[in-house]
């Protein structure tokens, strides 16, 4: 029996009124248009970035901000409920995180791009604020969910380190004006992991272990796996928490062997995952999981090989390239690609009955076009950072400007037909 098979009982009465989960996808596919044009317009800088106000600074959190925390947010409120059989009887927390967001992030990002700190700090506190608020909230959701232990507890540490990434951040901004912070640089490192690896990484290793056998029509994991995978992951921020102190930067290496540890035991799992599928025909969805997946790894050796000493002209902006765009946008792009539809059907067939055709509510073209340029996105911006060449970046950020409006088209093409059929909530 598929695990999705068991959660999916009655799911229909633990969804949120389409409006909320909706509304965080559909900014996250506005600002993804946008990061990509802040990376046209810092295409020169990005190369040597080593920190400090701008627009690079101001692309980094459009990315990681307006679209990897949007997304992340819109799909664990929504996706958690689901899962753990707990229905969120309150919504206007999700209204009031997504204010806080769209408004905290709008503001940072634009003080960061334009040198203006009193709007940095604002922002900074609008968005620290909504994330907090979202921790808590999916925190409380968490709480007492026993049919799914591993998956909660992925959760429940993504949480914890999203605390850690809020705080961090409010301080590292406030720092920008009045530089208290003794090590700001290690401190922004820390910031960057956490948010990477903890926050989204749990969460994408975490959901994964639900979204993808429900995806490919596949049987339940084994056991064990899934927390062994959470324990190297932990281990690692630990570890690399740690290698800030002190005579203790050799911890970097037992952090990066926690971490390759936790990515092999998740690989093995969506290997595992794709072995036992029922369905044959994945669509370019997985194409773009299966490329995440192989880009993680990517990462995680260009880590390694600095760490050695390796002569990897700009390895900084190239690691948090891959990992950041290669990585995590293309998984998300890609598991979002079936989280529309999914959660359009669901609120569909709620209303009429009959659950429309997936084909039905989103044609396949602004996707194909998505793809078409998303992947040479990341080879030219990619190869601009390691051949330091602002122009390979330019061209590679304005196909990414493209790709992404043929996301968002998606997006706005699924909600304007299930506004159609579904009142707003």
């Amino acid at each position: 029996m598929s695990m999705a098979g068991g959660f999916l009982g009655g799911a229909h009465d633990r969804l949120l009124p389409a409006s909320i989960p909706f509304r965080f996808f559909l900014s996250a596919a506005g600002f993804q248009v946008l990061a990509w044009a802040a990376l046209l317009v810092a295409a020169g800088e990005v190369p040597g970035f080593r920190g400090g106000t701008g627009p690079v600074l101001a692309a980094i959190h459009l990315l990681t901000l307006g679209v990897l925390a949007m997304t992340a947010i819109g799909a664990s409120l929504q996706l958690f409920p689901v899962v753990t059989r707990r229905a969120l009887t309150r919504h206007w927390p999700g209204h009031l995180v997504f204010a806080l967001m769209l408004v905290g992030v709008s503001l940072l990002c634009w003080g960061m791009g334009a040198h203006r700190i009193a709007a940095m700090q604002l922002g900074a506190a609008l968005t620290g604020t909504g994330l907090a608020g979202f921790a808590l909230v999916t925190a409380g959701n968490l709480r007492g969910a026993s049919a799914i232990p591993a998956v909660a507890a992925h959760g429940w540490l993504a949480m914890a380190s999203l605390l850690v990434v809020a705080g961090l951040g409010v301080l590292l901004v406030w720092d920008f004006a009045d530089g208290f912070l003794a090590g700001h640089g290690a401190i922004a490192t820390l910031h960057l992991v956490l948010a990477i690896f903890g926050f989204m990484g749990l969460l994408a290793f975490g959901l994964s272990l639900v979204l993808i056998p429900m995806f490919a029509l596949s049987r339940s994991l084994p056991k064990g796996p899934d927390w062994g995978q959470l324990a190297l992951v932990a281990l690692a921020l630990v570890l690399v928490a740690a290698s800030n102190l002190p005579g203790a930067s050799w911890l970097f290496w037992p952090a990066l062997a926690a971490g390759l540890g936790a990515a092999g035991l998740h690989l093995w799992l969506m290997a595992t995952t794709m072995k036992r599928r029922m369905r044959k025909r994945l669509g370019l969805s997985f194409r773009l999981i299966r490329a995440s997946w192989g880009l993680l790894v990517l990462g995680l050796l260009l880590i390694a090989a600095w760490g050695a000493g390796a002569p990897i002209p700009n390895a900084p902006a190239l690691i948090v390239f891959v990992l950041l765009a290669g990585w995590l946008l293309t998984f998300l792009c890609g598991v979002l690609q079936r989280i529309l539809p999914f959660l359009a059907s669901m609120h569909a067939a709620g209303k009429s009955g009959l659950p429309p055709l997936l084909s039905d509510l989103a044609g396949e073209g602004p996707l194909n076009l998505h793809a078409s340029c998303h992947f040479p996105a990341l080879v030219l911006c990619a190869a601009g950072i390691l051949l330091d060449q602002p122009m390979l970046i330019r061209l590679g950020a304005a196909l990414g400007v493209v790709g992404a409006a043929g996301f968002a088209v998606f997006a706005l093409r699924i909600a304007a037909k299930l506004r159609r059929t579904v009142p707003a909530g």
